[in-house]
């Protein structure tokens, strides 16, 4: 399987935990690639077979978390993906709001399946999103 999966990161935390995604997937047997909002183009990331897009949780210590909005826009540029299966996720310090309910709901109105949500309070993926790897096959 082809998978895009972009990020939007400030301190290089959610750039760390889309590397270490990227990294558990292709150990999956798929083949990814993994890039910083800024750089990838919508064009060729609607062509993956799925798309993993990620944000740092913005907002004010437990008050109004949300994704960035480098992270929004990115989403609002993708063409249609009616029936393009998406994963969102995030990295946090102390909570994450509707950062995940937010980037799922910008790209269900695009017409895509979000078949995956994931938090991270640090770099590492956690379990979950392995079992989700290996569930792809």
């Amino acid at each position: 399987m082809k998978i895009e999966i972009v990020y939007d990161s400030s301190t290089g935390t959610t750039a760390a935990a889309a590397e270490a995604m990227g990294k558990t997937l292709e150990h999956a047997g798929h083949e990814c690639r993994v890039q910083s909002v800024n750089k990838a183009n919508p064009t060729d990331v609607t062509e993956a077979d799925l798309i993993c897009v990620g944000s740092w949780v913005k907002g004010w210590f437990i008050v109004k978390q949300h994704p960035t909005p480098a992270s929004l826009r990115f989403i609002r540029e993708l063409g249609d993906l009616d029936g393009k299966k998406v994963v969102v996720f995030c990295t946090y310090k102390v909570a994450i709001g509707s950062t995940l309910r937010q980037m799922a709901a910008a790209f269900e109105q695009k017409g895509a399946t979000v078949v995956g949500h994931f938090k991270y309070r640090g770099p590492e993926p956690d379990g979950k999103f392995g079992k989700f790897a290996k569930s792809l096959n």
